[in-house]
């Protein structure tokens, strides 16, 4: 099958293929200063925004984050396929790729997807247990627990089908793979990592309440006004049509 060639898309897919690479390529180091991932593990990806071609940039497999570069950024189809782009042949596409490209072929709002190994939420997926709704933050971010997704192995597509049967019909963004770690999902790729240290973060602080004793969950009814307040009040909005 030939492989689709990115110098024969028009400029303004270009355009956007390399805007896409240098944020995905930036957005990586990110989950180091949040040390959610160690040596070469994990993954970001975000979804080309265009009416021409549906395309995702992503991690290459088995490179040192240090050595990341947005040339080095590969580019695929929706199906998971290399395009032709100049990039060098040795570099292929993360492990996780088909994983990736499953989640966008059926959740059309999905602009990012990212994996980590991060070490709590990590601990949380080995015991496949949901992390419980018991801060208010958890509310806000997630609209109720972090949910466990079915136990699957990589290299083809059933880790995506396994996000999207947990998630498609969840408030979370983010699911701990049975076994595995956490994967999350956003509008871009920035959304997606923010959720990543989000699930991070209140893995670590229920586990450590865990160790003090019981936990007390947060109503239901609670839940949903965190929810709303913080994903429709929240933080800077526009104004009489204006940003």
């Amino acid at each position: 099958m030939t492989r689709p060639v990115l110098s024969e898309m028009s400029a303004a897919v270009q355009a956007e293929v390399a805007a896409t690479r240098e944020r995905v390529a930036r957005l990586h180091a990110e989950l180091v200063r949040y040390e959610l991932v160690i040596w070469t593990a994990g993954n970001v990806s975000e979804r080309v925004r265009s009416d021409e071609v549906e395309l995702f940039v992503i991690k290459p497999s088995g490179v040192s984050y240090d050595e990341l570069t947005p040339e080095s950024m590969v580019v695929c189809t929706l199906d998971g396929t290399k395009i032709v782009d100049g990039t060098p042949d040795r570099l292929t596409p993360s492990s996780d790729t088909a994983a990736h490209a499953y989640v966008y072929r059926h959740m059309s709002e999905v602009g990012g997807v990212v994996h980590t190994h991060s070490t709590y939420a990590t601990a949380w997926a080995a015991r496949n247990e949901p992390v419980p709704c018991v801060i208010t933050m958890m509310g806000d971010e997630f609209g109720g627990e972090i949910p466990v997704g079915p136990f699957a192995l990589i290299g083809d597509d059933s880790i995506g089908q396994g996000i999207v049967e947990t998630l498609r019909n969840s408030r979370s963004r983010a699911v701990l793979m049975a076994n595995h770690g956490p994967f999350t999902i956003g509008a871009d790729a920035k959304d997606a990592v923010k959720a990543a240290v989000m699930c991070e973060d209140v893995a670590r602080t229920v586990h450590i309440a865990k160790q003090l004793g019981d936990v007390v969950p947060i109503a239901p009814e609670h839940i949903d006004a965190l929810f709303d307040r913080y994903q429709n009040v929240y933080g800077q909005r526009a104004e009489d049509g204006k940003d």
